[in-house]
Parts: structure tokens; C-alpha cells; sequence
């Protein structure tokens, strides 16, 4: 079983029922979630002028693969309603693989660890409150080039 986090965004509609909806349909897939940050609420991130977001992070436990799981979020993202709306644009939900054990991906649709995480309080605060020792080692990597 792989420890994964996951981060989730919304900024349309029922933002806090697109956050719950889309745990439940992770949760119905392989996904046990073991740990749920408060749900915030941040200032859209780059991208046009849009309405804030509500974010939480996750912790999961799963027997998917990396692949699998990024097929998954985004047949969830797709289920609940998301259309493409560009880089940083508004949308009913977003799900980010944040980590996936200390696992380290390169390739063009799937980068882990998240490599703007460190950068984005609205990932870095939710997932500092359900894992502080991860969220110290993240912020130790990314600040020495590893």
C-alpha cells in the first residue's frame, strides 16, 4: 500500500460539496482516505481574475499505481462536472497528486512531487496540519535541489 497525498481545489459552485463529492468517489475507488485537512479558503492562484478557492489535502492509502491513480482523479474531475479551462483557470474541482510514497516521477502528464507544492500555501498550510515531518522533509528537498 502507498501512502498518497492528495490535494483538492474548487472555485465553482458548491465548492465545499465538489470537495466532499469528490473524496466520496475516490473513496468507492481503491482509495482509503486516512486523513482530512480543514478545508481553507484561498486566493486563485496566477491565471485570470477568478472567485477564491476552497482547498484541502488528503492522506490516502491505495494499492493503485501512480498511473492509475492519475487516471482515476481525472475521471472524477471529469464525473463531477470539470471542462477544460486552460493553466490556472477556474474550475468545479481539481485534484493534484501531491506525493505518492517517496516515489520520484518525470514525465509530461505526471510530475510527483507536485513541483509547484512548495510554492502554493494553499497545498503547503493543509498539508503541513495533517503531516508536519512530510512537510518538512518537501520543504528540506526542494530548498537544497534534490
Amino acid at each position: 500500500m502507498a501512502i498518497v497525498y492528495l490535494g483538492l481545489g474548487s472555485n465553482i459552485g458548491d465548492r465545499k460539496r465538489y470537495i466532499l463529492q469528490a473524496m466520496a468517489h475516490l473513496k468507492s475507488k481503491e482509495v482509503l482516505i486516512t486523513k482530512i485537512s480543514r478545508i481553507i479558503e484561498t486566493e486563485a492562484c496566477g491565471g485570470p481574475s477568478q472567485s477564491k478557492f476552497l482547498n484541502a489535502v488528503i492522506q490516502t492509502t491505495t494499492e493503485l499505481s501512480p498511473e492509475q491513480l492519475l487516471n482515476l482523479v481525472k475521471k472524477i474531475e471529469k464525473i463531477l462536472g470539470r471542462k477544460p479551462a486552460g493553466r490556472n483557470g477556474p474550475r468545479v474541482i481539481d485534484i493534484d497528486i501531491l506525493l505518492y510514497d517517496n516515489l520520484k516521477i518525470k514525465n509530461p502528464d505526471l510530475k510527483i512531487p507536485h513541483p509547484r507544492m512548495h510554492e502554493r500555501n494553499f497545498v503547503m498550510q493543509p498539508l503541513s496540519e495533517i503531516a508536519p515531518d512530510i512537510f518538512r522533509k518537501v520543504k528540506y528537498a526542494n530548498h537544497h535541489g534534490h
